[in-house]
């Protein structure tokens, strides 16, 4: 999800204390940003989600489903209906932002305390496309669904406007050709703003969906957006029709930096009957 549609829900929040490990850079930058996108844990995170995505959807492109993965119209979470497949070719829809591509030289402004501007976020989406990175696995993952016979289409909150300059980027991280309207879905391209309901109902209504991967629970569907408590949201995603998908046609990739997951205090992350303090 890109970050236009979440930073600026996120930028009251504080950033994680700037810790520098021994040896670390001259520069110290947050935890969340070492993880993102310095660690070797985040890349090997990265890679089994990728991995785990190929041989689901090798599976179901040998074995085709009857149902995508995308849910039907109205459908609630629980006890969730899903578009029917049909004839239709076979696709997998897939975030961009941090899914696809690392943001690496936007990011490294912000991990050194420069605040969310969407003006700037703009401007990269027009000029940082030599910038990027591909996220580990991403092209790996391309290149084996299209010899597959699978369609990699995107589906993304980048503008609409920037569109030839993300296809850019794209390609230029070394994805392959993304055409939009086609294979590449923005912000822009309806009137539901960063609301993906509405793209991924015309791109279910054209492919077969066997799979999404994003970063934010937004990219598989808006329901996980409505006003909610923090530990409802998170029952939603744990108990509900979509505790089943996860790993199984819905793939997460780690975001600890920005977005939807940033949200709750002590209470909501720690029950109070399991707090624990040493014996005095």
């Amino acid at each position: 999800m890109a970050l236009a549609a979440v930073l600026s829900a996120c930028a009251a929040q504080p950033r994680p204390n700037v810790q520098a490990a021994p040896g670390a850079g001259a520069t110290p930058i947050p935890p969340a940003y070492q993880f993102l996108y310095g660690s070797g844990e985040a890349g090997a995170l990265q890679l089994t989600a990728f991995h785990a995505l190929i041989a689901y959807a090798k599976d179901k492109a040998a074995h085709r489903p009857a149902q995508s993965v995308v849910l039907a119209a109205g459908s609630p979470l629980r006890e969730a209906k899903f578009v029917p497949c049909g004839d239709k070719p076979l696709a997998v829809v897939f975030d961009v932002d941090e899914t696809m591509l690392l943001n690496l030289g936007f990011e490294a402004r912000a991990a050194t305390g420069r605040p969310y501007r969407q003006a700037e976020w703009s401007a990269w989406e027009r000029t940082g496309i030599r910038q990027v990175a591909a996220t580990p696995g991403a092209a790996h993952a391309m290149e084996d669904l299209r010899k597959a016979g699978v369609t990699p289409v995107l589906n993304t909150n980048r503008a609409a406007a920037n569109a030839d300059t993300t296809v850019a980027a794209l390609k230029g991280a070394g994805l392959g050709d993304f055409a939009h309207g086609e294979t590449l879905f923005l912000q822009g391209d309806d009137s539901d703003g960063p609301r993906k309901d509405g793209r991924r109902a015309k791109i279910a209504a054209r492919y077969c969906v066997i799979a999404m991967a994003g970063d934010q629970l937004g990219d598989f569907s808006d329901r996980f957006g409505e006003p909610m408590p923090v530990a409802e949201r998170r029952q939603l995603a744990i108990h509900s029709s979509a505790a089943g998908l996860w790993g199984k046609g819905w793939f997460v990739l780690p975001n600890p930096v920005y977005g939807t997951a940033l949200k709750g205090g002590l209470d909501d992350a720690f029950p109070a009957d399991k707090r624990w303090s040493p014996a005095p």
